[in-house]
Parts: C-alpha cells; sequence; structure tokens
C-alpha cells in the first residue's frame, strides 16, 4: 500500500535540495504547515531527528542522503488516517532527480504503510499534492 505524488520544479536540484534537506523547515509550504515544533536536541539534518507539525503530525527523520537528494522519514503519530492506531509502518520518502535538459528538479513525493484501518492513502495524497504546489511556488 502507498501513494505516489510528483512534480517539475523549474529550479536546479542543488537549489532545491538545499531548501528540502532541513527536516525542521517547512517554510518552503506556507499554505500547508502553519507550524513546525522541533522534538528533542537533534539538528534537522541529523538521523532521528523529530518533529511535529501544525500540532497533529507527529515525525522522525530516518534517512537524508545528500548524494541520493533523499530524505525518508515515518509518521509516527497523526490526526484521522495517518493515526497510530489506525496506521502501522508509515514511511515517508521524498526524492530529487535532475531533469537534465532543462536544469529542472523532479521532485517524487512517496510513502508506504505495513497495516491500516483504511483511508490512508485518501488523507495524504491531498496534503502531498499541496506540499508539492507550494514547493514549486517557491521555486518558480
Amino acid at each position: 500500500m502507498g501513494c505516489c505524488n510528483s512534480t517539475v520544479v523549474n529550479a536546479p536540484i542543488e537549489k532545491i535540495w538545499a531548501r528540502l534537506r532541513d527536516f525542521h523547515d517547512l517554510s518552503w509550504s506556507p499554505n500547508v504547515v502553519s507550524k513546525v515544533d522541533k522534538v528533542g536536541g537533534l539538528a534537522g539534518t541529523q538521523i532521528g531527528a523529530k518533529r511535529v507539525l501544525n500540532g497533529a503530525f507527529h515525525e522522525t527523520l530516518l534517512a537524508l542522503d545528500d548524494t541520493e537528494h533523499c530524505i525518508r522519514y515515518s509518521i509516527d503519530d497523526g490526526p484521522a488516517a495517518v493515526a497510530k492506531a489506525n496506521v502501522q509502518g508509515y514511511i515517508g520518502e521524498v526524492r530529487l532527480c535532475p531533469v537534465t535538459d532543462a536544469n529542472s528538479t523532479l521532485v517524487l513525493w512517496t510513502s508506504r504503510w505495513e497495516h491500516s484501518g483504511g483511508g490512508v492513502a485518501e488523507f495524504c495524497n491531498p496534503v502531498y499534492q499541496a506540499l508539492l504546489a507550494d514547493l514549486k511556488l517557491t521555486f518558480g
């Protein structure tokens, strides 16, 4: 089970990666993320960093790969379909790939989970689509 959303952003991969790689900084998405609370003492580029988005989504940074331009994180708890009582093993991933003929970037946002009570994709896909739309606006 999973979600897959993508877009092409008209900016070079290095410029986008510089903004996305900090797990605690979602200032590039003001229409979706109104508040990011850092949890614990780890920096947003350290594996194990934790955050709470909009007072509801509890997430942990699992991987940060500067070579592959990839971030992997878990949703540990949240509202509705992503609440820990409804879904287990939720892993999200943001991966950037260069679009070399246009000096732009393909942004692929995927997620998968082991078990759920249902409704996860229906809940998450619009959120990821809105995040990607904000990313395009930021770099457009």
